[in-house]
């Protein structure tokens, strides 16, 4: 492995920025910026990704490419959470989210699920995982967080945490840890805005910096920053990323951390909107991060490169500064051994989508359903005529990916009941669509209806709320954020999925008939009536 004194100063500046691209296969935009800008970190996402045997080949391309041009190995990246942040398609098993295994209560099935993740993406070349999220989740409007979350204690999110964390070290992936110093109390997306929390130092000492501070004494190997604002810490107001208080004085000094800093993506607007991709890319690295993201865009990635390299050449940035950067990146390199990996088609065939794994998974999904209350509607009435509503995703946002969806509730209640008819709406559901499920409800004796964040959305608790009214035998399931109970107040029957994925849709539809007994308990508070470590 090359040390920083054998680098010309592009190389240096290379290693310190991680890059993403539009295409399957490595295109010009990637080319480009390996070749020419001698770009060392690469990062995924769905656009790039189709069969586990496909990742793999651009994985082998790529790292080719970088050996060729570079002669380093390239950190590959992805934000594979679980639950409802999985960039991967058919092929590699979806492990579970954060609160769906908060639901568990089990550190031991964190740590599973993470080994088990970890194991497939190592196969398919993907060295470096976004995750896990350690972000305490104690305010129910936080719109971006939420199920991202472990819970809304420190002590549960750092029992879990901890264990995810060792699970993907263990598996051969970098951990990274997130968002640092927590993003778990905002009221505002920081891929849209500039949050704040206002919260004294000492909360945050005894809260959000808690399952960090575990982490970080176990062992991780990667830190990503928020870009939120935190008074108590900052008093100039800036946001983490770019905050030396916070990336140096907290996280290096007080905290002892001495792993890779990356930030979160740079042209997300709580960066790109105030300061500027190439402006934040700088200012990051002064504060003390060693690896800027630039998700996107080819002319932003460009000229976060140029700005670095021009910080150098006027002295704002020292090479001293640069090479402490590049010394961390490359000894997770080497610990990563990802100059002697040993990846092929016989090992992603061996090891990606295995029967042992789905059945992990599948094991996970069922201890994690929650009935968080149950008025005697439960199990379902097999011979009634039954309806089931099912909100889908069809706008795409950074998290909330538009996916092509088999395994609906709804496909699931078929395979175990008569006369079930399914009605698919949006998340914002349009009148004609509010009318035919109204229509429907009249003629059914049973409703499910599968809500999703429908505490955020006026239309969907509307028509909740007409469906109460048209017959009794209603039930809501959460597919995603539980805090939808906290508007539903006079629901009947209410149980929490966390996710509206294929295999929790699954165990939820067994706990409905009866065909499993629900074991989850609830991660986070809901009301005064349904706090954390409730279950019916």
């Amino acid at each position: 492995m090359l040390q920083h004194e054998k680098l010309t100063l592009q190389h240096k500046i290379g290693q310190m920025v991680m890059c993403g691209f539009e295409s399957r296969v490595p295109d010009e935009q990637i080319e480009t910026l390996i070749t020419k800008y001698k770009l060392g970190n690469v990062i995924y996402f769905r656009r790039n990704l189709d069969t586990p045997l496909q990742v793999f080949r651009l994985s082998s391309k790529l790292q080719e490419l970088a050996e060729k041009e570079v002669g380093i190995p390239l950190l590959i990246s992805i934000d594979q959470e679980g639950g409802m942040v999985n960039r991967t398609h058919e092929g590699v098993v979806g492990m579970p989210g954060n609160m769906t295994l908060g639901a568990l209560w089990d550190p031991q099935a964190a740590y599973d699920s993470a080994y088990v993740s970890a194991e497939e993406l190592r196969a398919i070349g993907i060295n470096m995982n976004f995750a896990p999220c350690l972000d305490v989740n104690n305010n129910p409007d936080n719109p971006v967080i939420g199920v991202r979350s472990y819970g809304e204690t420190a002590e549960l999110v750092s029992k879990l945490g901890v264990e995810a964390m060792k699970g993907y070290q263990d598996g051969g992936v970098a951990a990274t840890i997130k968002h640092f110093p927590g993003h778990g109390d905002t009221q505002a997306d920081s891929h849209h805005a500039l949050p704040l929390i206002p919260h004294p130092a000492r909360r945050l000492r005894e809260l959000e910096l808690v399952p960090f501070q575990k982490a970080i004494n176990a062992g991780a190997d990667a830190v990503m920053s928020a870009h939120v604002i935190f008074p108590a810490l900052e008093p100039e107001h800036l946001p983490s990323t770019l905050s030396r208080q916070v990336m140096t004085r907290l996280l290096r000094e007080e905290m002892g951390f001495d792993g890779v800093i990356t930030t979160d993506c740079l042209e997300m607007k709580a960066i790109d909107d105030h300061y500027g991709v190439a402006e934040g890319a700088v200012k990051a690295i002064e504060a003390g991060v060693d690896l800027v993201l630039v998700s996107h865009t080819l002319t932003k990635q460009v000229a976060a490169i140029g700005a670095i390299l021009q910080a150098l050449e006027s002295g704002r940035l020292t090479e001293e500064r640069i090479d402490e950067s590049v010394d961390r990146i490359l000894r997770l390199k080497q610990k990563l051994k990802l100059e002697r990996d040993s990846l092929s088609e016989e090992r992603v065939r061996r090891t990606v989508g295995t029967l042992k794994h789905q059945k992990l998974a599948e094991r996970l999904y069922e201890r994690s359903i929650t009935v968080v209350k149950d008025e005697g509607l439960l199990p379902l009435d097999k011979q009634a005529k039954t309806l089931a509503v099912w909100t889908e995703v069809r706008t795409g946002t950074e998290i909330d990916e538009v996916i092509a969806q088999q395994g609906t509730l709804g496909a699931y209640l078929s395979e175990r009941m008569g006369n079930v008819q399914e009605i698919r709406i949006g998340t914002e559901p349009t009148d004609d669509e509010r009318q035919k499920v109204l229509e429907a409800a009249s003629l059914a004796e049973q409703i499910i209806f599968v809500s999703y964040n429908a505490s955020f959305v006026p239309q969907q608790l509307g028509l909740i709320k007409s469906l109460e009214e048209v017959r009794g035998r209603f039930i809501v399931i959460a597919g995603r954020n539980p805090f939808d109970l906290k508007d539903l107040p006079t629901v009947k029957t209410f149980v929490a999925c966390y996710e509206n994925r294929p295999m929790a849709m699954q165990a939820a539809a067994k706990v409905l008939t009866g065909e499993t007994a629900p074991t989850g308990r609830l991660p986070v508070s809901i009301t005064a009536d349904y706090p954390i470590g409730s279950c019916c």
